[in-house]
């Protein structure tokens, strides 16, 4: 009895200590990568685009990479939070407010890196302006900003739910719509690449099932590092049974993402065909390192999932870190893989894949690879991922993200 006692004190003591000089530090740094990273903005603003490695070939690079597998980083966190409550079904522990917010965060980036793209921030309202709604690229843009206010909403529903002033029934209809929103958002992603008919690795009508399963693997991996950093840190308290649900349901997600994987590459290189090449430039080709990392880290993520005595939280992370990291590789081939073969045999007018001395420094690391991020792409990136990470840090330390009784 007094060993429960004196466990109880010490879990109050380390909750109540969570925001400390540790906390302070990481605001600290990632206030100052932000800063860096707007700074390299800046730059990139004066100078222009020329000092990326993007190019009439390879229009596209890291940015839409990134709004890519940050879309799907924010749906799968909304759908882990949304899902058990619009069905009825046992949550995990209480985390929806914490799965919630890293949504939002991983939403404000994605639209962040799309507004980098654009190359200047007031062609964001020329897009409004002289929109075309016929264009899959506004309907991601609607259905984004749609889905950042919905999960704010949502966010600030249970937030008054928890304090008694709402009902169950109205955070239930909200759970709903913020689930079809989360489904939907990606979805209408997928649609961008999945219309073009030019682009022989984009077109194929199982691009929208594949980006939805993508994003609920790493979704869920995201919540499943954060919740078990955050518990190790005493922020929450949370049951290894809550978790090991969360990695069941990872290792389900990982599967069923996979055999998307092997449907799509059967479809292309059988019989042998144009598709071929596209399956040769995955498995043996400038992607395959890509391809590699993917296919065998979410088998490991499975793995880890489904062995009953791999359940160790080290081993939890490194499967989620791995699940994480293989879908970032699937984004990386899809984009780049859509541009590596081109579809035209002798384009008659482009400016050729001259690059700046600025972006020429890395061009030589992606090999044969038609794109290769340079310097300042990644800088900028640093910086909007330190964006993230202080956003991250000061939800949880000034918001009320923390599990109460009525978040079960």
């Amino acid at each position: 009895m007094s060993e429960n006692v004196s466990a109880e004190k010490s879990a109050k003591v380390s909750a109540a200590g969570f925001g400390g000089k540790g906390v302070a530090v990481a605001i600290v740094v990632a206030a100052i990568l932000t800063v860096g990273g707007l700074a390299l903005w800046a730059f990139q603003l004066t100078s222009g685009m020329v000092n990326t490695n993007m190019r009439n070939l390879d229009s596209w690079g890291l940015y839409i990479t990134m709004f890519m597998f940050l879309v799907g980083l924010s749906a799968g966190g909304l759908i882990v939070s949304s899902a058990p409550r619009v069905f009825g079904m046992e949550g995990f522990g209480g985390v929806s407010k914490i799965a919630v917010w890293t949504s939002i965060c991983c939403t404000v980036l994605a639209i962040g890196f799309v507004v980098i793209d654009l190359g200047q921030p007031l062609r964001l309202w020329e897009l409004f302006v002289y929109s075309n709604l016929g264009s899959p690229l506004m309907w991601d843009i609607i259905v984004l900003g749609t889905y950042l206010i919905l999960s704010v909403v949502y966010l600030w529903a249970m937030l008054r739910f928890e304090g008694g002033k709402g009902s169950a029934a109205a955070l239930r209809v909200v759970s709903a719509i913020a689930l079809v929103c989360a489904v939907l958002v990606h979805s209408v992603t997928a649609w961008i690449f999945g219309l073009q008919q030019g682009r022989e690795m984009w077109h194929t009508a199982l691009l929208g099932p594949w980006f939805v399963s993508s994003a609920l693997v790493c979704g869920v991996a995201l919540v499943l590092v954060v919740v078990i950093a955050l518990r190790k840190a005493g922020y929450l308290e949370l049951a290894q049974e809550h978790v090991v649900k969360m990695l069941k349901l990872l290792g389900v997600f990982v599967m069923v993402d996979l055999y998307f994987f092997g449907c799509d590459l059967l479809t292309e290189g059988f019989p042998a065909g144009s598709g071929a090449e596209v399956v040769a430039m995955l498995t043996t080709g400038p992607l395959a390192p890509f391809f590699w990392i993917e296919v065998v880290g979410c088998a490991v993520t499975a793995v880890i999932a489904f062995v009953p005595k791999l359940r160790t939280n080290p081993l939890i992370v490194i499967a989620a870190v791995l699940a994480i990291v293989g879908i970032f590789c699937k984004r990386v081939q899809l984009l780049v893989g859509g541009f590596q073969i081109p579809n035209l045999d002798m384009p008659a007018v482009v400016s050729g894949p001259a690059l700046t001395d600025a972006g020429a420094a890395l061009q030589s690391a992606g090999g044969s690879m038609v794109y290769f991020p340079s310097m300042l792409e990644f800088g900028v990136v640093l910086g909007v991922f330190g964006l993230g990470a202080l956003m991250l840090l000061l939800g949880l330390k000034f918001l009320p993200l923390k599990p109460t009784e009525r978040s079960h």
